[in-house]
């Protein structure tokens, strides 16, 4: 091993490269006026192109992403869903979701047009106070669900909670 490596990675050892059965893979499809499936949030670390109308989205184990999915037929919209999930890292256990692989934490599962216009409220309501949607505490996801889903309104995330989540993160193993 050179100096230059030893000075670049604390202890001497290089980190190891994840393999792509390491991340969390999101297919996202797009048939106009028919499906569409897409991110609303996340930090991907890479895309690939399967065709002109689907490609995926790699996640590393930890990031938390927003998946939208919406459906139609001649009759109109038949189903529209919002996931906020928190991709897994290899061996840990995991809740399925459609065209996620190989799933996910998921934080946050709301159907009906009503309540994912909701919660998409409610994600630029965060990022309209300066917060990173990918960065709000996976407990307060929890919670608008739980709100939602019995017909309540969420309580708003604000900084100091957020801040207060940032410092017990730290702290916390």
């Amino acid at each position: 091993m050179t100096s230059a490596t030893a000075s670049r990675f604390p202890g001497g050892a290089a980190p190891r490269t994840l393999s792509a059965d390491a991340f969390t893979q999101v297919e996202l499809t797009r048939i106009e006026k028919r499906i569409e499936n897409w991110i609303r949030f996340g930090d991907k670390v890479r895309e690939q192109v399967l065709d002109r109308r689907r490609r995926v989205f790699l996640y590393r184990p930890g990031s938390v992403f927003a998946f939208v999915r919406w459906a139609s037929n001649d009759f109109g919209t038949i189903m529209s869903r919002i996931d906020i999930v928190r991709a897994v890292a290899p061996g840990a256990p995991f809740q399925t979701l459609p065209f996620v692989r190989p799933g996910g934490e998921i934080l946050l599962r709301i159907e009906g047009w009503p309540k994912v216009e909701r919660v998409l409220q409610h994600i630029d309501a965060i990022e309209t106070i300066g917060i990173d949607a990918t960065e709000v505490s996976p407990d307060h996801w929890r919670h608008v669900h739980n709100r939602l889903t019995v017909g309540h309104e969420p309580r708003a995330y604000t900084v100091d909670q957020h801040q207060a989540f940032l410092l017990r993160r730290r702290v916390e193993p």
